[in-house]
């Protein structure tokens, strides 16, 4: 019965509720978008109050992110559809603080409004709540980040950046005699610049908060450049990690100097097109068609989250066989930093690499099932606040993608991403 319940549960959650209003369509016409995502919400919530938006408002807010804020298109490609795999996952079970849990419960848990598991390229789950489609696009967080990640490493191939040894004063001359000077692209890529920054989502006086209220006014570029450019050094230089959107927004404009183009054109010609994405998306931009926010703003559907996890499992190749990243770009981009607050008893390999996180099973949590042995080792995971995910792991030829609408925008470890860690090897282990 529990499986037949979580089969209706998916089943409904493909449902469309609703047509495209004239409305809506006009509204899509403003985006520059090819077709229209579904649902079409009225009324959306006040962008100024994201971190405190309520559960209902998150899911609006979340769907509709490309009409909250200014954004440039980046175009799809022609794609080849997903076909189901030969063996579907209709349930897997983690057990933690003595209580055993589904994957119905677990949907419920983290307020699931999409997901996607990809197994061997195929899908053995795709579901959708919360009226969401196949069309809608998703805003990403900071999942957004491991997409500059990979955009990097597709610039370094063609030679646009040197190396990641280059200091970013080569490509932003003005902040020479800031904080930032004689930090190198691998020191901000990997979250260790040693420059002062709060990501504090409860403070409303913390760095990010001020980033947030940058992108709710007019002049948005120039207000957070200025935020960014006027940080203080906290430590030398390559020795202490420290999560900073204010360095990852740094990153995306490094990048954007270095290939002459926006975020979202350089996405669109190197890797949507290319790769075969099935539907538009949009990045938020801060100046639109010239600067787009390098920390978080990537919206797409939930199938083409998965094609990118796919195109990273498979170390940047294209359809045609082409090699877009470095050869040892996806390896690199997993070997953890081990700076200081990166190493912890629970994670001795460090938590973080190119942009992309280390969510295994901690080695120390105790009274949890799949083990800590038996988790995904490895496998790199791109994280947004509120429960974004995209996980990849090359040893099982595994994606999964995750929506989520956690009540918190980053809870404790022991809570939803211990349970989404005990989750995604159950689902490994389920599918082999």
């Amino acid at each position: 019965m529990k499986n037949r319940s979580l089969n209706l549960t998916l089943l409904a959650g493909l449902v469309i509720t609703s047509l495209l209003s004239p409305a809506a369509m006009a509204a899509c016409e403003g985006t520059d978008l090819s077709a229209c995502p579904a649902p079409f919400d009225r009324t959306l919530p006040d962008p100024h109050n994201m971190l405190t938006w309520s559960q209902s408002d998150r899911v609006v807010g979340f769907r509709n992110d490309y009409r909250n804020y200014a954004g440039d298109v980046f175009r799809h490609g022609v794609a080849t559809p997903f076909v189901k795999a030969e063996k579907p996952l209709t349930d897997a079970r983690y057990q933690v603080n003595g209580k055993t849990y589904t994957l119905a419960d677990y949907l419920k848990r983290q307020n699931v409004s999409g997901m996607l598991v990809l197994k061997d390229g195929k899908i053995a789950l795709k579901y959708l709540a919360e009226g969401n489609t196949d069309s809608t696009l998703w805003t990403s967080r900071s999942v957004g980040k491991s997409v500059v990640s990979a955009l990097v490493g597709v610039a370094i191939k063609e030679g646009k950046i040197h190396s990641l040894d280059d200091l970013i004063t080569q490509y932003e001359p003005d902040l020479k005699g800031t904080a930032w000077e004689g930090v190198t692209l691998k020191q901000l890529i990997t979250h260790t610049s040693g420059v002062a920054w709060s990501e504090d989502y409860t403070d409303p006086q913390s760095d990010f908060a001020k980033l947030t209220e940058c992108e709710a006014k007019p002049g948005t570029y120039d207000c957070v450049r200025k935020l960014v450019s006027g940080l203080h050094r906290e430590h030398p230089a390559g020795e202490h990690w420290s999560y900073s959107s204010g360095g990852a927004w740094l990153l995306g404009d490094v990048l954007e100097r270095a290939t002459g183009m926006s975020l979202a054109a350089y996405l669109e010609k190197s890797i949507w097109q290319p790769y075969g994405m099935a539907s538009d998306g949009v990045w938020h931009a801060y100046s639109k068609g010239e600067h787009d926010v390098g920390a978080h703003g990537f919206n797409a559907t939930l199938e083409d989250w998965g094609r990118f996890g796919e195109f990273i499992l498979h170390n940047g190749t294209l359809p045609d066989g082409k090699q877009i990243l470095p050869d040892n770009w996806v390896s690199e981009s997993s070997r953890w930093t081990h700076a200081a607050g990166s190493v912890s008893a629970a994670h001795p390999n460090g938590l973080y690499g190119y942009q992309w996180w280390n969510n295994e099973v901690p080695v120390n949590a105790t009274d949890v099932a799949p083990a800590a042995q038996s988790s995904l080792k490895d496998s790199l995971w791109a994280l947004g606040i509120f429960g974004q995910m995209i996980m990849v792991n090359r040893a099982e030829n595994l994606v999964i993608v995750q929506w989520s609408t956690w009540p918190e925008a980053e809870p404790s470890f022991s809570a939803q991403p211990l349970e989404a860690s005990l989750m995604f090897s159950s689902i490994a282990k389920a599918l082999r």
